[in-house]
């Protein structure tokens, strides 16, 4: 015998609000665990967050800094794409494209990115190597190597990423197209990768300008997320990282509208 129709629908939503009933009823062993998170600011302006999560001994690691492509200015685009790649070329104690082997010969892997906002460097690692890695992220920002070699070589890599990723693609330019037309007098006017004609015409000096003014403690942050003890990580951060100059001047900012 069939169950006339009406009744059918009305067991179902009958059962559907039991299970909704049983499903507020779970739990407190449910709940995602509370985050154990500190914030600390060192003396130069370095911005410390910590998330402690002993559940594998992995560690990972992210410097960022509150750079991006809307701080470029008009003719100078495409300046903090160049610097993510610029980073990884070596500094006062540490070779060309060294800190990346450093990472991987622990059973780690590091990479980086960058957007509107900001430049973004991390590693994940194995928990036992925290001071270790603290230590190379300082030497980067505290004495990176930006010389004539190390910039014009980057500089051809990101031309040719331009040429694979937008200039050799069907449609390539939609987004370059978009963002020019959505933001005519916001910074977010033109994307990261900038514009080929700038890269051309960019000079060592105009890099490095762009480096002193902004890879400073005092407009980064340091983010250490994983298996480790937050007194001892922050006496690390201090040891290494303290040492590094805050800018002179304030960090500018651009007009947003």
């Amino acid at each position: 015998m069939r169950i006339p129709m009406k009744i059918a629908v009305l067991a179902g939503l009958l059962a559907f609000a039991g299970l909704g009933a049983r499903a507020q009823e779970k739990p407190e062993d449910f709940r995602p665990p509370v985050m154990k998170v500190q914030q600390e600011k060192l003396a130069n302006g370095l911005q410390v967050v910590m998330v402690e999560e002993h559940q594998v001994p992995v560690i990972n690691l992210q410097v960022w800094y509150h750079v991006g492509s809307k701080d470029e200015l008009p003719g100078h685009t495409g300046f903090a794409h160049l610097f993510e790649h610029l980073m990884f070329k070596g500094s006062a104690h540490v070779g060309p494209d060294e800190m990346s082997r450093i990472i991987e010969s622990v059973g780690g892997f590091d990479n980086a990115y960058t957007t509107d906002d900001t430049t973004v460097f991390w590693e994940t690692f194995p928990s036992n190597y925290l001071e270790r890695i603290t230590w190379l992220e300082a030497d980067r920002m505290g004495s990176l190597n930006v010389d004539d070699d190390n910039f014009k070589s980057e500089r051809e890599v990101v031309k040719e990423e331009r040429r694979l990723r937008i200039d050799n693609r069907p449609y390539g330019l939609i987004q370059e197209d978009l963002y020019a037309a959505a933001f005519q007098v916001h910074p977010y006017h033109h994307t990261t990768i900038g514009s080929m004609e700038d890269l051309n015409k960019a000079t060592l000096a105009d890099v490095r300008q762009f480096h002193d003014t902004y890879y400073k403690p005092n407009n980064a942050t340091l983010v250490i997320v994983g298996d480790f003890q937050p007194g001892e990580a922050l006496a690390w951060a201090k040891k290494y990282f303290e040492g590094i100059p805050a800018s002179a001047a304030a960090i500018p900012r651009p007009a947003q509208p």
